[in-house]
Parts: structure tokens; sequence; C-alpha cells
């Protein structure tokens, strides 16, 4: 049986859509995989305002924290400390494959405006919000005011 070049072309056409659409395999690394790890409050010592801090580990592509919200403030901020001064942010970029850490001396989150004021060894719950991950919902532990997890195995 003869082939015409057009009936070459197609099939050529055709074997090389069906290769992409099930040999890619990348969908996985276009999309993030965000996990939240070692969140804390420290004990608040005033009753209107509390921090807190977390590392984003991310397994995946690129994201952006947009927000945070919390029951248990009117308003959450999101900070960063640079050269010792504090400066609020609209969102912190969530690098590919890489990790975005929130510490004391750093970045981290401001609950204004606090409902109650959470007391060592409650637990509050968190949602952040990723552009592409959507929401993340984590439970943030109250620590003792001094609590520092680089210092706390030593």
């Amino acid at each position: 049986m003869r082939r015409t070049p057009l009936a070459l072309g197609a099939l050529t056409l055709a074997a090389g859509l069906a290769l992409t659409a099930c040999g890619s395999g990348s969908e996985a690394a276009d999309k993030p995989d965000v996990k939240v790890e070692g969140a804390f409050i420290p004990a608040p010592a005033s009753g209107d305002m509390a921090a807190g801090f977390f590392t984003v580990q991310n397994k995946g592509a690129a994201d952006t924290l947009t927000s945070v919200s919390s029951g248990i403030s009117q308003k959450v901020t999101l900070h960063s400390t640079k050269g010792g001064v504090m400066k609020e942010q609209k969102s912190f970029a969530v690098p590919a494959n890489g990790e975005l850490d929130f510490e004391r001396g750093g970045n981290h989150l401001m609950f204004e405006n606090l409902k109650r004021k959470p007391a060592e060894g409650d637990k509050v719950s968190v949602q952040l919000h990723f552009a592409k991950s959507g929401t993340v919902k984590v439970s943030f532990p109250v620590k003792v005011a001094t609590y520092n997890p680089s210092h706390a195995s030593h």
C-alpha cells in the first residue's frame, strides 16, 4: 500500500501529539508542593498583638504567600526585618524547590488587634493563603515567650 505525503504527515502529527499527551510527566513539577513546619507563636507580653513564626518547605514550582488570616485577630500582616528595620510586606515569594523562613529577627507574622490573648499551651488556627497552592490550614502552638527553635535543641 502506497502512502501519500499528506497521509504520512498526518500520521506523524498524530503520533507526536500522542507522545506529548502521555509523555510529558512535568505536570507535577509545574505545581508547588508546600508544607508548613515549625510553626509557633511566642506567648505575647501585651494583650493586643502577637508574632508568628514558621517555615514553608516547597518541593515543587514557585508559589507566593499572599496573605494570612486567623480567627484570633482582626488582622494578620506579613513583615520582613532587614538591618533591624521592620517593614510590612504585601506577599512573600516561595522559591521552587526551596523554603521560606519566618523566624525571630527576620520575616514574621503580626497578629493585630487580638480578640483574646493566647496563653502558653494554646493552639491557634491560622490559614496561609498561597497564589497557586490555595489555603493551607496550620495549628500554631503557643510557646513560652522566649522560645527560639534554633536554640531549643542545644
